[in-house]
């Protein structure tokens, strides 16, 4: 269980274990301060309105993007379109993951 935003990065991908927004995979473009951080998906949750969410509602899935991570620290251009791409294939990650480990393809 996360106890700390020092735990994740701008651009790591989590998942939310609580609220309207269980299950969804989400994407950190910002630190709040030592319990909450900013996420979004780029689709219900877009740039210009993420979620301050608590870190102990949520947990690592995949790892940090780092051309995201780049483009947030240097505040390049970033659409919503590029995080729901980005997003689908770690979900798409995620499932396969899961399938094989249970033996399905």
């Amino acid at each position: 269980m996360l106890t700390s935003s020092r735990e994740l990065e701008i651009g790591q991908f989590v998942k939310s274990k609580a609220g309207r927004d269980k299950d969804s995979v989400l994407i950190v473009i910002g630190i709040f301060d030592d319990q909450h951080v900013m996420v979004v998906d780029g689709d219900l949750r877009k740039l210009n309105n993420p979620k301050k969410k608590k870190v102990k509602h949520l947990i690592k899935c995949g790892g940090v993007d780092e051309e995201l991570q780049m483009k947030f620290e240097t505040h390049a251009y970033i659409n919503d379109a590029e995080l729901r791409k980005k997003v689908s294939n770690i979900v798409g990650l995620v499932r396969v993951r899961r399938d094989s480990s249970n033996g399905k393809k």
